[in-house]
């Protein structure tokens, strides 16, 4: 039982996010949804809890928004020198220590630090990411930590415990 909700849930998911959101599309996807998963529950190799449903709604509510707001910001921030070639600017690499335990949290913190304009997450070491930043700011770890990544992975770090 537990494994045909969870391949319902997925294929529903996906059904959602490839036909949108109306009434038909949302009856018709989860009859077809129930359907697949009744057929190839056997065949399914995965299963998941509440847990993770929960973690995906609280990923969505709490963090993107976050992430979009960052995004944002970060998008200002290259605009403002791309229309400023005489701006100053500091490229160079820094590293960062995420306190981050689960290689999922670190991915997502790293993913989240690349899609933002200004920075490229080079590679993570353990507990290091190593960062391409186009403006450096700041002396220390620390201080780059805190710029960068500090409140993706307070967030992250409440989500995926």
């Amino acid at each position: 039982m537990k494994r045909t909700l969870s391949t319902f849930i997925v294929l529903y998911l996906i059904w959602i996010a490839l036909a949108g959101i109306s009434a038909e599309e949302l009856l018709v996807g989860a009859v077809i949804s129930l359907i697949v998963a009744y057929v190839i529950k056997d065949t399914s190799i995965y299963e998941f809890s509440i847990g993770i449903v929960v973690q995906g709604l609280k990923f969505i509510a709490l963090y993107l928004p976050l992430f979009v707001w960052k995004l944002i910001l970060a998008n200002v921030s290259i605009a403002k020198i791309v229309l400023n070639p005489k701006l100053p600017i500091n490229p160079g690499f820094v590293t960062i220590r995420t306190g981050l335990d689960s290689e999922v949290s670190k991915l997502i913190l790293a993913n989240s630090i690349t899609l933002t304009p200004g920075t490229l997450s080079v590679d993570v070491n353990g507990d290091e990411l190593l960062i391409h930043w186009v403006d450096v700011q700041g002396e220390t770890q620390n201080e780059h930590f805190k710029e960068i990544a500090s409140d993706f992975e307070k967030k992250l770090g409440g989500i995926l415990k």
